[in-house]
């Protein structure tokens, strides 16, 4: 009962993200019932209605991603202190975040196949004068084996993707055991544990304490002197008795999110790599254009070179965006920067990881909308409703994810922010360094998504 308390009272923007998951799930099983339908009226078209199903991958994706991200900032499901007292542990909450997502996406589930079954007619008869039947395979009884597993593909995948990425963690640095030596090798500045320096013979005397904590305690003198007898050799010896577990991490140990402001975000020579190689992998392609024509539902022999430039240039670009935001955030700083700008590039900088991947992927498919749009400019390859859809669902999946993630960024920095309200920092300084953000975003990744997106579709207007 308390699950669903903190489920039903959730605020008007947190409902709202919600019903957008339930949208985007909803168009998605459109999309694959849509498959079963073509399937179902073209039996003898096997290999066409596999690469539709096969298209389907990319709003899947696409849905899933926007559900993670909208998990991810529900704020009744964030541990606060005292929950654990009634029962509501890290656990229990990851447990309601999972059951809220497969609540979200099973509701758009059933609302694509109520559309589904009132576009075929076997609701209310055929609407708009059956110009769905062509595709949707209106008269003929659709399996329920196969519609029911195309409709719980989004939720399943969805509850086990916010699972696993919700799931408790140990808060603590994972230490790597080191190696523990015998007391009488381990020299600390001096002869042997245990020995002459010690004021007693090696099996216990008054030094030692007795040969029932002769080892212990000969190991300790042996630390100890080296600190008090080494001299110039003190840090060394002091650095041989500090307990590892309080040890920081090092800068390897640490996950992207949590690296600070002046950590480069990892990964951007692979990244530019595979970039180039994607656009050098189209370029090719595109000295011989592949026939029959390249659609949606016909892909010819000589286009899985341009698929595979395509997926090259995707993964790089979303890959590099980390590094390019941190790089925006430090150009930000350049050339004396005052408060302002100094506030906003820390900012974009220490949140780079978190922002840009998000990015990365709306450039991705900004880059790729571009590309099919020249694709089917040519007469006789219309953009069709099911085409429309599907880019409407993964554009706005990629959109909405961004704005989520960015109320993510803005949560985590409340506490920063209520800092520098109480010490006198105006609003309107807060206000512009976030602006600020935005406009430097927009001004770096705009023209860098509409040159790759020019090159990529180059190939295809030769």
């Amino acid at each position: 009962m308390l699950d669903l308390r903190l489920t039903r009272a959730a605020r008007p923007a947190v409902q709202l993200r919600r019903l957008l998951v339930a949208a985007a799930s909803a168009g998605t099983g459109f999309l694959l019932l849509s498959c079963l339908g073509y399937a179902l009226k073209r039996p003898e078209a096997a290999g066409s209605g596999a690469l539709r199903l096969a298209w389907c991958v990319v709003p899947v994706a696409a849905t899933v991603y926007l559900a993670l991200a909208v998990a991810r900032t529900d704020p009744g499901t964030r541990p606060r202190p005292g929950l654990s007292a009634i029962g509501l542990g890290p656990a229990r909450l990851m447990a309601v975040s999972a059951l809220v997502t497969a609540l979200s996406t099973a509701l758009g589930s059933l609302v694509a196949l109520s559309l589904f079954l009132h576009l075929r007619g076997d609701l209310t008869g055929l609407p708009f004068d059956g110009a769905a039947a062509s595709f949707l395979a209106a008269g003929k009884s659709l399996p329920l084996a196969a519609t029911l597993t195309l409709l719980a593909v989004v939720p399943v995948v969805a509850t086990v993707a916010v699972a696993l990425a919700l799931r408790p963690r140990d808060p603590r640095p994972v230490v790597r055991p080191q190696r523990r030596y015998l007391p009488f090798v381990r020299q600390a500045g001096g002869p042997a544990a245990g020995g002459p320096a010690t004021g007693g013979p090696a099996t216990g005397g008054p030094a030692t304490g007795g040969p029932a904590t002769g080892g212990r305690t000969a190991e300790v003198e042996a630390a100890g002197e080296g600190v008090t007898s080494a001299g110039e050799g003190a840090p060394a010896a002091r650095g041989a008795v500090i307990d590892p577990r309080f040890t920081p991490p090092s800068l390897a140990d640490k996950a992207d999110d949590d690296k600070g402001p002046g950590d480069t975000p990892s990964g951007l020579p692979w990244a530019v790599a595979l970039l180039a190689a994607g656009l050098t992998a189209q370029a090719y392609a595109g000295r011989t254009p592949p026939t029959p024509a390249f659609t949606f539902t016909t892909v010819p022999t000589g286009a899985g070179l341009f698929l595979l430039g395509w997926l090259l240039t995707a993964v790089g670009l979303v890959l590099a965006a980390p590094g390019l935001t941190h790089l925006c955030g430090r150009l930000l700083q350049c050339a004396r920067p005052g408060a302002l700008r100094l506030l906003a590039g820390r900012g974009l900088m220490a949140e780079a990881t978190r922002i840009g991947r998000p990015l990365g992927i709306l450039c991705a498919v900004t880059a790729a909308g571009y590309a099919v749009t020249t694709l089917y400019d040519a007469p006789g390859r219309p953009f069709g409703p099911l085409s429309a859809l599907g880019a409407l669902v993964v554009a706005g999946c990629a959109l909405a994810t961004l704005l989520t993630v960015a109320v993510e960024t803005r949560q985590g920095r409340a506490e920063t922010t209520d800092a520098l309200l109480r010490l006198g920092a105006p609003a309107t300084v807060l206000r512009g360094a976030a602006a600020l953000r935005a406009f430097a975003l927009l001004a770096f990744f705009t023209p860098l998504t509409l040159a790759i997106a020019a090159l990529a579709a180059f190939p295809l207007t030769r």
